[in-house]
């Protein structure tokens, strides 16, 4: 069950059906559209409550998205086992509001105050293949040379703005390795541009976006990203990161994300506000030139992802369907 962001058109790839809520997230500085998302949201309980009896379901399962709030409430009232899933380091509004309610909360990262066995640290559920890729394969189709050192740059589906300025003005006219950037939709069009008035230089693989996003991180030997959920799939593939967390995001868990990975010894964190082409190119280069560094990097990044994610709450969701 969603609404019309990224599940709309990941579900129905993927060979599931998608039921469609009406809803839209809670805009805290405009009272009018606030207003208008919890009406929504009204709604939305209604039609999740009829479809979950007419479906005959035996458990839900929340990602913590806006949609998840009217749904996991209607498993709720209907008595329905309700499990929840948190991929940052920050419960968000829909999981602070379930959570009294679920069976279990399942976290990427440990919180403080937030302890078994309601909540239990499982990591973030990976996508078939993370950290299986064949490496080999992954550059020929890329294009990167077998013996070259490959920077991947990435910012999610929209992109990230700063760390995409960045990456190009540093690495695009000369650079110490290879990089593959995908860039985003948003600026891919003034991005491919710049490159190609620098000639389109060969080592630089600009892309709007990458799937399976596998094939890139076996391709890489470090990475610059963002610091969303995604870090610990990049910490299932073992790649060494350089993380400039995005500081508007909420509650500033990206912060806290990268914060944790860092301890962990498997990344570097540049502040978004620190963060411009000399900085980068320095920080990139500092790593390149110590193998032994990427290695130890590599080695704790493997050992904080705890890639068994998805298979621990699948089988608690199957124990808790089977109890009905």
């Amino acid at each position: 069950m969603g609404g019309e962001r990224a599940e709309a058109e990941l579900v129905p790839v993927a060979g599931y059906p998608l039921h469609h809520l009406n809803v839209a997230g809670i805009d805290r500085r405009n009272p009018l559209r606030g207003a208008r998302a919890v009406g929504l949201a009204a709604g939305a309980l209604g039609a999740s409550v009829r479809l979950l009896r007419r479906l005959g379901v035996d458990a839900v399962m929340g990602g913590g998205g806006y949609v998840a709030g009217p749904v996991g409430l209607a498993a709720a009232a209907l008595r329905i086992p309700l499990v929840l899933t948190e991929a940052d380091s920050h419960l968000g509004i829909s999981n602070r509001l379930l959570a009294p309610l679920a069976r279990r909360v399942f976290l990427a990262f440990p919180l403080e105050g937030r302890s078994e066995p309601r909540f239990v640290v499982a990591g973030r559920p990976l996508p078939a293949g993370t950290g299986q890729a064949n490496r080999a394969d992954a550059r020929r189709h890329f294009g990167i040379g077998a013996e070259e050192a490959c920077l991947l740059v990435f910012g999610g589906s929209i992109g990230a703005r700063t760390l995409n300025q960045a990456a190009l003005e540093a690495f695009g006219s000369d650079s110490p390795c290879g990089v593959l950037h995908a860039c985003g939709r948003r600026d891919y069009e003034e991005l491919a541009r710049r490159l190609s008035e620098l000639g389109d230089p060969p080592h630089y693989h600009l892309l709007a976006y990458i799937e399976p996003f596998a094939d890139a991180l076996a391709a890489a030997d470090l990475t610059a990203a963002r610091a969303g959920g995604s870090v610990l799939e990049v910490a299932a593939a073992g790649l060494p990161a350089i993380l400039v967390p995005y500081p508007y995001a909420a509650a500033d868990h990206q912060t806290r994300n990268a914060k944790l990975m860092a301890e962990a010894g498997a990344a570097v964190v540049v502040p978004d506000s620190e963060l411009d082409a000399p900085r980068l190119a320095r920080e990139v280069g500092t790593l390149l030139e110590s193998p032994s560094s990427l290695a130890a990097m590599s080695d704790a990044a493997r050992h904080v992802s705890r890639a068994d994610a998805a298979v621990r709450i699948a089988d608690e969701l199957l124990r808790l369907a089977g109890g009905r």
